[in-house]
């Protein structure tokens, strides 16, 4: 039998009654321990000795989980005494729970939410998919006046998150451990009228915003929390609100950040981290937690039970000091350069990338910018290092603004001061340095893969293309037109504008291909007569439409191929986005000329990376060919 949870004692109960002799196995994530067992029976007792142990640590060395990075958030020192309590009692006090319940509280977490949600998600290019998030809070109460307090700050926003939140009744039912987080059922009918109504209302606004139409009955509770799921994992809700249900089995990879307003201790507290940690792609190095009650002692004890010795050095994510300045990890022995160090070489030994020509300088260059990559790409997630990029654009002259800063990120004057005398390079350098890796990678592929490659006495084997990290911070061509608009009310110069914008696309993986057609929009277009951000998006696919017809037959007619073959194809491959070689389609729109012909297939894959360079240009602007 298995038990993937701590309450092993009412399975084993039951199986006493039914048979006189039996085996047991108990496979158990997080078992009880005398330490954290609030009867007399733990995992041993019930089952006996431990037979293996896999725990965290193994788990994280084998690469099947990520570690935890934790904040102990302190934005709230008014209210500081009660989020450090750690007696259930004291906390269950009605003073106390009004005391954490009080508006200005609650409104202080959500807009620090608000305002480090997409960094903490990777989001803050525009149209970055990056992640979601999940908040656990302590109470049906709590859920009702955060999501309240959500929906109340966003009113007016362009972009508001997308906030949901699901609960029912949990029976008061005795616990096997310290920190269960008890079981919420499906069936709603014993919650107050209060909680109720406020459910209610919850999915009606969840039917709204999605189009469906589920409710409080059984089923249609049941429905709605299968569908959340799904909207969960497929990143259509930004942050869902849980007071119990989730917490525990639910997997969700897209998800790497979780808010905490909920006291936990060992295994509920290793459950709910657990929701972050899972593998999914480059960019998400670690469970992001993020925690608004003092919770160090308790996360610390937690992972030093279901781990080993070391688990605290393996668990735990570094410190940003750390991440800053360079270490030595604990688990490999391999040291680890900071930031800074990596800026330091980057900036003396590439202080103009457009001048790295020789091949053993582009794979210098490559590899140093991916290990600037990876740094920055963990450092995105603290608070930090969040406040030294705002602090670039901060008029240091402007007495009022340094200290509207310094409210907003919780700074003295003595780290104010710290944090200027650190230096990091300008966000065109950074522009610069993509473009010239994301020309390096290009490069590598086009002229590598042709006659050079026998030539060539490099060997590119150890240069890994952060390809992953360079999509977490692309930016989509909407973001791109806004700028144009934007830029060209403050400079009123096309060439200064051109230059910015082509800064801007070289840095960019997926928008490289259409930069002379952005270009030409510009240069084509009286950029003065347009009113607003919406209307020059609407200019622009106007104009790339209009474009992509007239080179369709440009192409077409120069190339002399069979005109509607040929329409279809490239139809197909605009839809599809990428031109294939595979079938007959693109022998069909070739000019009638035998196969035997040696001009057959130069002719063929002239025509195919004509076509296949179209399509990366106008792919995504709609409109006909």
């Amino acid at each position: 039998m298995r038990h993937t949870e701590a309450n092993l004692v009412r399975p084993r109960r039951t199986l006493k009654k039914k048979f006189k002799k039996f085996y047991q196995f108990g496979f158990t994530g997080t078992p009880i321990f005398p330490q954290n067992a609030l009867g007399a029976e733990t995992t041993a007792s019930v089952f006996g000795r431990e037979l293996h142990s896999y725990v965290i640590t193994d788990a994280i060395r084998d690469e099947k989980v990520l570690k935890f990075k934790v904040d102990y958030n302190d934005v709230r020192p008014q209210f500081k005494a009660i989020e450090s309590e750690q007696d259930e009692k004291k906390l269950n006090a009605a003073e106390n729970k009004q005391a954490l319940l009080y508006p200005d509280r609650i409104k202080e977490v959500t807009q620090y939410i608000l305002n480090n949600y997409r960094q903490k998600t990777h989001r803050l290019q525009a149209g970055a998919k990056g992640f979601n998030a999940m908040f656990a809070v302590s109470s049906v109460d709590a859920a009702k006046l955060y999501y309240e307090s959500f929906r109340q700050l966003q009113q007016g926003s362009e972009k508001p998150l997308k906030a949901a939140t699901i609960f029912s009744f949990a029976a008061n039912e005795e616990q096997d451990a310290v920190g269960d987080i008890l079981d919420e059922s499906f069936d709603v009918s014993a919650m107050n009228s209060s909680a109720k109504e406020f459910l209610n209302a919850a999915i009606s606004d969840y039917n709204a915003l999605f189009k469906t139409n589920f409710g409080v009955d059984s089923n249609g509770f049941q429905n709605y929390y299968r569908d959340l799921a799904k909207r969960v994992k497929s990143q259509e809700i930004d942050l869902l609100i849980v007071v119990g249900m989730f917490l525990t089995g639910f997997d969700a990879p897209t998800l790497n950040t979780l808010f905490v307003d909920k006291n936990l201790r060992y295994h509920g507290l290793m459950q709910a981290y657990s929701r972050t940690n899972r593998i999914y792609d480059a960019t998400k190095t670690f469970g992001n937690i993020v925690t608004f009650r003092d919770l160090e002692q308790a996360t610390v004890d937690a992972i030093t039970l279901f781990g080993d010795k070391n688990t605290k050095n393996v668990v735990l994510e570094k410190s940003y000091k750390e991440y800053m300045e360079g270490f030595t990890d604990v688990a490999t022995g391999a040291a680890r350069r900071g930031y800074m160090e990596v800026v330091e070489e980057l900036q003396q030994r590439f202080p103009n990338p457009e001048e790295i020509e020789k091949e053993a300088e582009k794979k210098a260059f490559a590899k140093l910018f991916g290990e600037y990559l990876r740094v920055e790409n963990v450092l995105q997630n603290y608070d930090e290092f969040a406040s030294l990029k705002a602090l670039q654009s901060l008029d240091a002259t402007d007495s009022e603004a340094v200290e509207a800063f310094k409210a907003q990120h919780y700074l003295n004057d003595e780290e104010l001061e710290a944090m200027q005398a650190i230096k990091i390079p300008a966000e065109r350098q950074i522009q610069d340095y993509r473009s010239t890796y994301n020309d390096i990678r290009d490069w590598l592929r086009r002229e590598k893969a042709g006659a050079e490659k026998a030539e060539s006495k490099i060997d590119w084997d150890d240069v890994v293309f952060e390809v992953d990290l360079l999509k977490s911070q692309e930016i989509n061509l909407d973001y791109i037109l806004e700028l144009i608009f934007e830029n060209n009310k403050k400079v009123k110069d096309k060439a200064a504008l051109v230059e910015d914008v082509r800064r801007v696309i070289r840095a960019s993986l997926g928008n490289r291909a259409k930069e002379s057609l952005l270009v030409d929009f510009i240069n084509q277009t009286d950029l003065d007569e347009i009113g607003d951000k919406a209307s020059v998006i609407d200019a622009f696919f106007k104009f790339a439409q209009a474009e992509q017809k007239r080179e369709a037959k440009e192409l077409i007619g120069s190339e002399g191929l069979n005109e509607e073959a040929a329409k279809r194809y490239i139809v197909t491959s605009l839809k599809r986005e990428f031109a294939s070689e595979n079938g007959t389609e693109l022998n069909a729109i070739l000019p009638k000329m035998s196969p035997l012909n040696p001009q057959y297939l130069p002719k063929k894959q002239s025509v195919f990376q004509k076509i296949a360079a179209f399509v990366e240009k106008f792919k995504g602007v709609g409109g006909e060919v």
